[in-house]
């Protein structure tokens, strides 16, 4: 499947992440980010209820959460069996025991291991279509398969948005029915010196275009 027939995945995001930038606010989204790859208990409670404050008492991820929602974390870099593992699989544990969603299921595997986005020189990251390529769907319990008619991939961080284009992709090929939407805790603003704000909810696109994944905002 070629990225170009998915269109454009729609996805939400709540903090801003800085991975260079100067000051105290850039400094502290390094930290709450780490705290979330280290899988703290602590951390992740905090940034779930932050989520679910801001869908209850603001109407913010409105269209992304929801009963009729499933909740599918996109797995790490590297090929395993064990979804325990995940940052983004806590993550998505942690919305739905605030009632964020009616389920979560962990049937987006990595068949192969890909390079780590984040350690990789910029020309060497892995691709839309490395990243498909390395993904497999299981076959969902008859339980899950009737109610994946909503999914939201969730991990805890996008960048370009290329594992996010290539996890709906794949899920696209299993579940052609499905509306297929993002939420990311982080967003990255790689490019902006100093981060001014910490929590800044956001609704945005992700599309293909000249050959790459292109994120707005």
């Amino acid at each position: 499947m070629h990225p170009v027939s998915i269109g454009a995945l729609a996805f939400s995001a709540c903090y801003l992440y800085s991975p260079r930038g100067t000051g105290p606010v850039s400094a502290c989204s390094r930290l709450l980010r780490a705290g979330l790859k280290t899988a703290s208990g602590e951390t992740l409670a905090r940034a779930a209820t932050r989520v679910r404050e801001q869908f209850a008492e603001r109407r913010q991820f409105a269209w992304v959460f929801g009963a009729d929602v499933v909740l599918v974390p996109v797995p790490t870099s590297v090929a395993t069996h064990c979804a325990a593992v995940w940052a983004s699989a806590d993550l998505a544990r942690s919305l739905y025991a605030r009632g964020l969603a009616g389920g979560v299921w962990t049937g987006l595997r990595r068949a192969r291991t890909v390079r780590k986005s984040a350690t990789a020189p910029h020309g060497e990251r892995p691709t839309v279509e490395e990243h498909y390529a390395s993904f497999a769907v299981q076959a969902a319990p008859w339980s899950a398969g009737g109610m994946l008619g909503r999914i939201v991939l969730v991990d805890d961080v996008v960048t370009k948005g290329r594992t996010l284009l290539a996890a709906a992709l794949r899920l696209r090929e299993a579940f052609p029915q499905a509306q297929i939407r993002a939420f990311a805790l982080f967003r990255t603003l790689g490019r902006v010196e100093r981060l001014e704000r910490l929590l800044a909810p956001c609704e945005g696109e992700i599309r293909w275009v000249g050959d790459d994944a292109y994120r707005e905002p």
